[in-house]
């Protein structure tokens, strides 16, 4: 018997294997869209600012353009990003190198925001423009920080728990101890994957509606 064309391509043809891989410049477009498309405490924030790529701009795109090696994306097999970690090794020089690098990168896409902020934009640009407010001083000693995306359909299968520990095991490469992370302290789906992998919280007062979690970066 002849075996059909259609038998032949799928015999030919391997299962498509997500993976996790080293962000590449390409990537670049994928990681500002799953960042507006999880930036409402998870949920979907297309819309909700004057620009799509706000969000992008201030939690993801800085990190995969100053510090790419730690920036890691799982690939849906297809060489499609459909998520991500990404983050620094040194928070306070990340700040640093956000006011002198960065800040002059995106000149001219925002306006100033307002002070006391109005709008939704004035909230998230008084962010990008006083990005010192990365530096809580009862974090000194969990000096990396990170942020972690995945699409929707990519979630609660485990690759969240992958993509931190590959994290996890750069930093740990690089001789950094510990590792924070902040998250909208009304996210409790968050804050109970965050414990699943060893984060816990860390006291910082002032902080209102963040809450802080943090741990060593030792890997398991």
């Amino acid at each position: 018997m002849v075996t059909p064309v259609t038998d032949l391509g799928r015999l030919d043809c391997p299962p498509v294997q997500p993976v996790i891989r080293p962000y590449r410049p390409g990537d670049l477009d994928a990681v500002y869209d799953i960042c507006v498309r999880t930036a409402d405490a998870g949920g979907d924030a297309r819309g909700r600012y004057s620009s799509d790529t706000l969000m992008g701009d201030i939690f993801a795109a800085p990190y995969v353009v100053l510090e790419p090696e730690h920036a890691h994306i799982l690939d849906d097999g297809t060489g499609a990003a459909v998520g991500y970690v990404l983050g620094t090794a040194d928070t306070a020089r990340f700040a640093r190198r956000y006011r002198d690098e960065w800040l002059p990168a995106t000149a001219g896409r925002y306006p100033e925001p307002n002070d006391p902020p109005v709008t939704p934009d004035d909230e998230m640009l008084a962010l990008h423009h006083h990005p010192e407010h990365m530096i809580v001083p009862e974090l000194a000693d969990h000096p990396a920080h990170l942020h972690i995306d995945l699409l929707p359909d990519w979630q609660g299968k485990g690759w969240g728990r992958s993509l931190i520990a590959t994290f996890l095991q750069g930093l740990h490469r690089a001789g950094v101890p510990r590792v924070h992370l902040g998250m909208v302290s009304t996210n409790t789906a968050a804050r109970a994957f965050y414990h699943r992998l060893g984060f816990v919280e860390l006291n910082v007062p002032a902080a209102t509606t963040v809450t802080y979690m943090g741990r060593d970066t030792t890997p398991w």
